[in-house]
């Protein structure tokens, strides 16, 4: 029986090697791609006939939109709306790689590190250039919050420094954790249920309620990690 942790081995597609470095087609890419290609087909597809009394999926691509973009009014403020192209593009890719690889056979980017962690860094090296080209300088204020004594310096502003350098660490890890575990999971007890054969009902009505769980986790962690990106854009536009 294949290791549960053997669903998420990298394997080469289409080999690519460019001055000494591996660039491989993989099987991650691969999803990543189809997992981009799909929310492309559906919010084409599902607008591309826009009628006044919306059909099923005319109503889920707005409401997706609708969703995303009151997200981030109410986190970001009126100033975050012409971030919400890049916002919507993330929770939709995250989305979209989560449930995908829920088929099965299937492959999740999100449950690699590195996936997780490039778009962790891309938000946080983001959310600081903004800080630095609207308030230069001043910026680093964020560091030492407003009202506190100035004998708190020393203490306060490596702590400050620390969680704002630890934000790319804790977004992608968390993404990646619920990911790799959920999988993990259900790779488990799919195993007990081949393992016991006929007295497997009980482990495979397990299976059936952890799917759905997981379905669950996999949209909630999609949400979480684009609210905690408006959450970022809102302290580098107002900082404290």
């Amino acid at each position: 029986m294949a290791s549960p942790v053997a669903q998420f081995e990298l394997k080469t597609l289409i080999p690519i090697e460019v001055g000494g470095v591996d660039l491989s087609f993989t099987n991650s890419a691969a999803w990543m791609v189809l997992a981009i290609a799909g929310v492309t087909a559906f919010l084409t597809l599902s607008m591309s006939g826009r009628r006044l009394v919306p059909g099923r999926w005319q109503l889920m691509a707005e409401l997706s939109y609708e969703f995303i973009a009151n997200m981030v009014k109410d986190n970001v403020g009126s100033e975050g709306r012409k971030y919400f192209p890049f916002v919507f593009s993330l929770f939709m890719f995250i989305l979209a790689c989560n449930l995908f690889g829920m088929l099965p056979y299937s492959y999740t980017p999100t449950s690699q590190i590195i996936v997780t962690f490039a778009m962790a860094f891309v938000v946080f090296i983001g959310v600081t250039i903004i800080a630095l080209a609207r308030h230069g300088l001043h910026f680093f204020t964020f560091f030492f919050p407003s009202g506190a004594p100035v004998y708190m310096a020393p203490l306060l502003i490596p702590i400050e420094v620390i969680s704002y350098f630890v934000r790319p660490v804790s977004l992608s890890v968390r993404l990646f954790a619920n990911m790799m575990a959920g999988h993990t999971m259900l790779k488990v007890f799919g195993g007990f249920v081949i393992a016991l054969g006929v007295f497997g009902v009980a482990p495979l009505a397990l299976i059936v309620a952890l799917t759905a769980f997981e379905i669950l986790v996999a949209v909630l962690q999609a949400y979480v990690f684009t609210i905690l990106t408006c959450l970022y854009l809102h302290d580098a536009i107002h900082l404290h």
